[in-house]
Parts: C-alpha cells; sequence; structure tokens
C-alpha cells in the first residue's frame, strides 16, 4: 500500500517532524498494551469489535484496522484531539482498558501528530528497523543499587533513535530485579545473574546484569574438570563461597538415586564406605553407567516426553516396542544424534522399527514440529503458528517450513490391529501459512536446507541439519536438559526454552558442555559422567552464610524430592515389600514402567504426581509437595500394608537374634546409606524396650510388639525429609 493522505486531513504545520505509522504509531500502541494478547489482539477478533496484530507484527493490518474499519470512526480528522483512539486510550471516553495513554505524554502527542498530519501508512517507504541495542549491553549492578537503561533502535537508512519512551522492559526474574516501563532497573538483595529483556517492533535484545554478594571465596574445593573451572569461577566473580564437598554417605546416596532411580543397597553401602581407595567415587559412577537400572531410569525420562502414552488395549505392543527400543538404546549407549535420526526418519510397523511408534501419538505435521522443536532443540515454536513470536525471531513462514519437513509422512493401516504402517509419500514437501497462503518449502529455524529431491525423505535433512555441530540448539538443549537433571536447575530454565531473551546464567559453562557433548560424538554417558565427577556436582547441600539464599550459581546441591516412581521403589527397599503391576513381571520397579496406563492402578503414583505422558514438557511430572502426599505417607492403605508386609523387614528385624543395635543400623544404611547418630541410635533402642499395651493396658506378647515396633520405626524414617529427598 502506497502512503496516503486522506481527503480532509488537516496537515501539521511544517516545523513538527514526520510522524512513521510503521516505526512511531505501531510502537506506542505496543507500548501502552493496546495490541496485547489480552487487549485488542486477542484471539477471535481483538476486543469491542477492534482488532490489532499481537505486539503490531502486521503493521498493514492494523492500519485497516484504526484507518478504514467502520467507515473510519476511531479517527476524526478535522478534530483530531476528538478521535476515538485519543479519547478512549487517554480516558476521556469510556474505555474498558482504562487510561492507557496520558494526556499529556509523548506517546499521546505523537498519535495526535500522526492523525493531524493526515493519518498516512508509510510501510512501504519508512526506514526498515535492523536492530535495537540496550546501552550498557552487561554490567556489574550492586544489590540494591539501580541502573538506567537506554533502548537504541538502528534503521536501514543509517539512522539511529533512542527509544527507551517507546521500548519495552521485562526482567527474567523479579525476586532479583524488577525494571521500570522507562528502563530503570532495581536490584533487590539476591545475588547472582538477572537479565532484562529490551523489546521494541519485533526485535530483541538483552541487558545481562552481575549481583555481587561481595563475600571473600576462600577454600574453593579444587577443580577436577572444566565445569569446576567454570563453576567456581562465577561463584569468585559474584562473591558467593560455596559449601563444601559433601561425605561418602551422601554422595553414594545422591549418585544412585541421580544415575539409576533407586537407593543404594545396604551391601553397596556398606562396601563403598569401607572403600579406601582414592578413586571410589568414579568407580561408583562407571558401576552405574554400566547397570541396567541407568538404562530403565532414563528410559522412563524420555519415553515420558516422547508420550509413550496408553489410550486403549491396543496401545500395549507398540507401547512396550517402544520403551524397549529406548531403554536399549541408552543401555548400549547409543549416539543421541542417532537416536534421533532414528526416531524422525522412522517407517514401517512397529514390531520391525519401533521407534515408528512416535508417530502413532503424534500424528499431524504441526503435533510433529512443536514436539520435535521444544524437545529436541529447546525451542517452543507454538505461538508462531498464528503470529510472530512474542518473544523471539520465529514467525509463521519459520513455523510452517518446519513442518514442511512431515508433510510427506504417509501412514496406512497394517495386518496388527491399531497400528499403522509409516512411509515416505514420494512428492515435492511443501507446508502452506494459513494466513498469507504461501507454499513454503522446508526450512529450519533460518538455516538454509540443500534441495531435497522428490524421491527423499525430508526428515533425514532435518536430522542432518540438527545433528550439525554448528546447529545452534540441538546440543546446547540436551545438555541444559540433563544439567537439570542433576542440578534441580537448568543453566537456562524452564530448561526447553532456549532463545535469546532468556539467557543462561553462567554461558560459558553453557557453550563448554555444549562442545564437550559435540566433541563426544553425542555420548549420553560421556556427558552424564563429566557433570557427576565435578566437584561441583559433589557440594554438601548445607549452606553456609553467604549461599543460603543462592538458587541459580551451584554454590551447593539443592536437595529435591524423590520423584513418584524413585520414592515408591524406595520405599519398596525399606519395607521389603513389592509392587506389583498388571502384565509386567513378579519384582518390576516402578522405574521401568513402560507407559503412564500404570498411574490407575496405583494410588501412590497419582498422588505423587507420576505424568501422563500427554507432554514433551517435564513440567508435566509434578514435583511440589500438597496435604494429600502428606496424608497418603501417613494412613493409606498401601503404605500401612508395605509396613506390615508378612515377608517384610519389619517382620524379619522383629524375629531376629541380632542385638538392636545391629537391626537399627541396617534401617539406616539402607534409608540413608549411614549409621545412625548416636542420639538417633539411643531414641530408636530405647523405643524397642518400651513395654507396648494394648488398649486395656495390658502388655502385649513380644513378637508382635517388636512388629508393630519396627513397623513404626520405619514409618517414622520414611516420613524424614532425609528420605524423601535427594539430598
Amino acid at each position: 500500500m502506497t502512503a496516503a493522505v486522506l481527503p480532509g486531513s488537516i496537515h501539521a504545520q511544517e516545523s513538527s517532524p514526520a510522524v512513521s505509522f510503521v516505526n512511531d504509531v505501531v510502537p506506542v500502541l505496543t507500548k501502552a498494551g493496546c495490541n496485547a494478547g489480552v487487549c485488542h489482539a486477542k484471539a477471535g477478533g481483538g476486543q469491542k469489535g477492534f482488532h490489532l496484530s499481537l505486539l503490531g507484527f502486521e503493521a498493514e493490518e492494523d492500519y485497516e484496522h484504526i484507518v478504514k474499519e467502520n467507515r473510519g470512526r476511531r479517527l476524526f480528522l478535522s478534530a483530531p484531539e476528538n478521535s476515538l483512539l485519543l479519547t478512549k486510550a487517554s480516558g476521556k471516553a469510556p474505555h474498558g482498558g482504562g487510561v492507557r495513554i496520558k494526556a499529556d505524554s509523548q506517546a499521546y502527542q505523537i498519535l495526535l501528530n500522526w492523525i493531524r498530519q493526515g493519518a498516512t501508512f508509510d510501510g512501504e517507504v519508512a526506514p526498515r528497523l535492523l536492530a535495537v541495542d540496550v546501552q550498557p549491553g552487561r554490567g556489574t549492578v550492586q544489590r540494591n543499587a539501580e541502573q538506567q537503561l537506554k533502548a537504541v533502535a538502528k534503521y536501514s537508512d543509517g539512522s539511529e533513535r533512542d527509544v527507551t519512551e517507546q521500548a519495552l522492559f521485562e526482567s527474567n526474574d523479579k525476586s532479583m530485579a524488577d525494571v521500570s516501563d522507562r528502563g530503570l532497573v532495581k536490584v533487590l538483595d539476591i545475588p547472582g545473574k538477572v537479565a532484562i529483556m529490551v523489546r521494541y517492533q519485533g526485535r530483541i535484545t538483552v541487558f545481562n546484569a552481575s549481583i555481587p554478594l561481595g563475600a571473600p571465596v576462600e577454600n574453593v574445593p579444587p577443580s577436577k574438570n572444566f565445569v569446576d573451572d567454570l563453576v567456581f569461577a562465577n561463584l569468585k566473580e559474584i562473591g558467593i563461597p560455596p559449601s563444601p564437598v559433601c561425605d561418602d554417605a551422601t554422595y553414594l546416596r545422591r549418585i544412585t538415586l541421580d544415575i539409576s532411580g533407586r537407593l543404594p543397597t545396604e551391601e553397596e553401602s556398606r562396601a563403598y564406605l569401607a572403600n579406601t581407595a582414592a578413586d571410589k567415587r568414579d568407580q561408583v559412577i562407571d558401576n552405574l553407567l554400566s547397570s541396567p537400572e541407568y538404562a530403565d531410569f532414563f528410559a522412563n525420562k524420555w519415553t515420558a516426553m516422547l508420550k509413550n502414552r496408553r489410550d486403549d488395549a491396543s496401545d500395549i505392543t507398540s507401547n512396550f516396542a517402544f520403551y524397549a527400543w529406548v531403554r536399549d538404546s541408552l543401555l548400549a549407549n547409543k549416539p543421541y544424534d542417532q537416536m534421533v535420526r532414528e526416531l524422525l526418519a522412522a517407517t514401517g510397523t512397529v514390531i520391525a522399527n519401533p521407534p515408528v511408534a512416535w508417530y502413532k501419538r503424534v500424528k499431524e505435521p504441526k503435533q510433529q514440529l512443536e514436539d520435535v522443536a521444544q524437545l529436541f532443540l529447546g525451542v517452543r515454536m507454538q505461538c508462531a503458528q498464528c503470529h510472530h513470536h512474542p518473544f523471539e525471531r520465529w514467525s509463521q513462514d519459520d513455523y510452517y517450513s518446519l513442518s514442511a519437513f512431515f508433510t510427506q509422512v504417509g501412514r496406512k493401516p497394517s495386518a496388527t490391529r491399531g497400528e499403522d504402517l509409516i512411509f515416505h509419500k514420494r512428492g515435492v514437501a511443501v507446508a502452506t501459512n494459513i494466513k498469507t497462503g504461501a507454499s513454503l518449502k522446508p526450512g529450519a529455524l533460518g538455516d538454509a536446507i540443500p534441495a531435497i529431491a522428490p524421491d527423499e525423505d525430508p526428515r533425514l535433512k532435518l536430522a542432518d541439519w540438527m545433528s550439525s555441530p554448528q546447529n545452534p540448539f540441538f546440543a546446547k538443549a540436551l545438555v541444559n536438559r540433563y544439567w537439570k537433571h542433576f542440578f534441580r536447575r537448568g543453566l537456562i530454565e524452564p530448561e526447553d526454552d532456549i532463545r535469546d531473551s532468556n539467557p543462561p546464567t553462567n554461558p560459558e559453562l553453557l557453550a563448554a558442555l555444549e562442545k564437550h557433548f559435540i566433541d563426544s560424538h553425542f555420548d549420553l554417558k560421556s556427558l552424564v559422567k563429566v557433570i557427576v565427577q565435578s566437584n561441583a556436582y559433589q557440594l554438601s547441600a548445607t549452606p553456609n552464610e553467604h549461599n543460603i539464599t543462592d538458587v541459580q550459581n551451584y554454590s551447593r546441591y539443592y536437595p529435591r524430592r524423590l520423584q513418584a516412581e524413585v520414592m515408591l521403589d524406595a520405599i519398596d527397599d525399606l519395607t521389603g515389600a513389592k509392587t506389583d503391576f498388571p502384565n509386567l513381571p513378579a519384582g518390576t520397579r516402578a522405574i521401568a514402567l513402560p507407559d503412564n496406563s500404570y498411574n490407575n492402578a496405583s494410588p501412590f503414583l497419582r498422588v505423587f504426581g507420576r505424568p501422563e505422558n500427554e507432554s514433551v514438557c517435564e513440567c508435566e511430572r509434578i514435583q511440589s509437595s500438597s496435604l494429600a502426599q502428606s496424608l497418603h505417607l501417613m494412613n493409606a492403605a498401601d503404605i500401612k500394608g508395605k509396613l506390615a508386609t508378612g515377608s517384610g523387614r519389619a517382620d524379619r528385624l522383629s524375629k531376629s537374634d541380632k542385638p538392636p543395635e545391629e537391626r537399627i543400623r541396617e534401617l539406616y544404611m539402607v534409608a540413608f546409606s549411614r549409621e545412625p547418630k548416636a542420639e538417633e541410635l539411643k531414641v530408636a533402642v530405647d523405643y524397642l524396650a518400651e513395654p507396648l499395651l494394648d488398649s486395656a493396658g495390658n502388655p502385649v506378647d513380644a513378637q508382635r510388639a517388636g512388629q508393630e515396633k519396627f513397623q513404626d520405626l520405619i514409618w517414622a524414617l520414611i516420613n524424614t525429609k532425609e528420605f524423601l529427598f535427594n539430598h
């Protein structure tokens, strides 16, 4: 559309600078929130009949809605001050959104001058915005201090403009720093790294601030590898002294839970504590990584994110086959890029090629691209289906170009009921942008893809791009996800939201982990090993006076509640009971369950938040505590049954001839991988020695009393934080 002056418009005085609709008016509306998703850019037609594009990404459409829609009623060119665009925004006329632009503001004057100048559209002639910079780009800001930011827009004609008044500012952690709508950053009392996102007209930049505590950092544990070098260097920079390295018992329990999803056995704990070898921690890592429980535990993690879900009885074959493929791949340490390639390019039937099962759950190209992007690239593309991503550079064309990789996936019924045969349909792979109608060839998030012949499977080209060492997302997403598994918090958080406006807390460490993973040819066990060998991972969870508020710099180990399956297995280990699951061999552990259907068979798994495998986001797993969980541990029938099982630990210990002290030591060794403290031992032994009376006040026979007392002791241990948390 060419610039035009509407009939009857009133021209501004020659001294008034020309107002650009694209570069002046749209930013004003964005700053005021008029084109936010909760206001006039709301899906389904905007607000009160007035519709704008989200965050002003479609300036030409916005011009049509403002100037021409409803016979031009929103602008009053003969009396610009009376235009509805101004009177509603300033509160002079009733407006459901309240006052958005004050009448004495610069923003109001920009809109007024634009209307006075004829309300023209300059989309074809206005200088294009190339970038927005923030000044300063990074810096150190002391606690409880302030920093003023300046946003500078750079245009295609070489000009620059201070757009601080029109830019949008947002803190990525409001508990650490807040920012005003004019770019004044107010740092709070928590030390660490914080980022302020600066957005202007679809361009984003970030101010990175280091907030030092300034405490002396001395007696730092020795560095075992580059992980320690970079974690401890960051702690020295911001002045947060780390906690000391944890003791052997804590480490053994921690590493066993984190790698294999189970408690160490009593025999393992005693042997480890008695081992005097200097490298005994490394020995434990190697043993755990070669164990079947490692494959079980991480297969549980991956199949949940890959939506291995049972919706009806016909799913059982594909679910079991898919789980077995993931588990066997992990056990054999198949390179990660190879696993992803086999999944994405899967063809045939589930029986012959189990990765095909993924296409049973994720059927449409849109679902496929969104899941692949979020799970394997750490990029959330869902927003870009309908509009330009509000916090990123991804457009609708990027969205549909990525979906084009999957448009040639064909399916037809196989000989097995409920199972399809997946194949590549020959032809040109294209996807249609539903808004513009444009046909788009496969494209990979801004990177060029070589031409794909009609008889080539586009998914193989996607896998090639993903596994390239130059790919900016693939390795980064995986190492960030695994870092969170072992440290509770990702270097980028959430772990699957990698974007320029969400920077890592330690970018040098993330880059080093990414390089290590690529150099190892995507070796998952090697990645795990380099993380858990570090002293950063082996730090105590007990805070010191300086790092008690630190939640992002890994100055100590951050305790986390055991996930549902791990906790159920741990309770079984301590009580000596077994949980039976339908259609599975006796003794199958909860961490080895192949799909979500077993949640219905176990009230415990439901209460403690085992996911239903409906999302690629690990946030589907509930890790927070609740009253229902506390009540379940205190008096649920399944917990009582495990404590009282006839062949269980309470029954066996009550009949044992060993001294009470030895029996108590066994409980502590199984539950915590350590000996009881002197006070703990005394309290437990004294409790066993007390007579047990029935409701009438008569002594209970010794055998029954012993059983009930050991049940009470085990129940008490189960309900401790030390048992319920990995620390």
